[in-house]
């Protein structure tokens, strides 16, 4: 965990970790493209975005990056903490989603004896490009940053009940819209944290020590003048 890329400390650096975070962000698209074609029920924020999908009439990865840019304004608004692979998370998963749809590779499972291995195999791959993309160290994914600020207005409340609460929020609405909602989303909701965290404690992973730096802090990096012109990124 303690290579030089996590330190961002250069532009080198940063582009290293920018290019990191968007290969394990596309290939994390893969593995909700499997949840997907697991076809027993996405997982909640994907039946939001498959809920938009089916009533906007547009592709999967357009409604996914809509439901992303929305939530990082809110993040924006509440005066989270935002940095650049934020916005690299916001475009490129849903939109590698649709780019594995067009190649077809995996046919809707017909059965829950194959939906389920493809679904669990498409939670392994979300879990180990989780933890890619975290090495990165340049800010998390809109929708934790959500939850972590939703949970930081509502303090007498458990952070776990305020998950519940956001991911039943988005299922709900997206089942309304008329995304898929299944035994898929049960494993998906429960079956994900367990998964992950078997997946950092087998690349011995601690997410907690992970400082990720600021859009700001980036964008004076990579671009010196930035900073000195009195730009604002939060």
């Amino acid at each position: 965990m303690a290579h030089r890329l996590m330190e961002n400390r250069t532009r080198t650096g940063i582009l290293l970790n920018m290019l990191l975070a968007a290969v394990s962000l596309f290939v994390n698209g893969f593995g909700i493209y499997l949840t997907i074609q697991a076809n027993l029920g996405a997982a909640p924020w994907d039946v939001l975005s498959l809920g938009f999908s089916k009533t906007l009439g547009i592709l999967y990865g357009t409604a996914s990056v809509t439901v992303s840019l929305t939530i990082l304004g809110i993040d924006v608004l509440m005066r989270e903490p935002i940095g650049v692979a934020m916005f690299i998370d916001a475009v490129v998963v849903g939109k590698s989603v649709d780019f594995f749809n067009w190649l077809g590779l995996v046919p809707p499972c017909a059965s829950p004896f194959t939906g389920i291995p493809v679904m669990l195999a498409g939670l392994v791959i979300l879990a180990y490009t989780q933890w890619a993309y975290m090495l990165a160290a340049l800010g998390c994914g809109p929708r934790d940053t959500l939850l972590v600020g939703l949970a930081k207005r509502a303090r007498r409340v458990p952070i776990g009940a305020v998950s519940i609460a956001l991911l039943g929020s988005a299922t709900l609405i997206g089942w309304l819209l008329g995304g898929p909602v299944g035994i898929g989303t049960l494993i998906c909701a429960f079956a994900s944290g367990p998964i992950m965290q078997m997946a950092f404690r087998s690349v011995r992973f601690d997410a907690t020590l992970v400082k990720h730096q600021r859009l700001r802090e980036s964008l004076s990096i990579l671009c010196p003048g930035f900073s000195r012109q009195g730009g604002r990124s939060e």
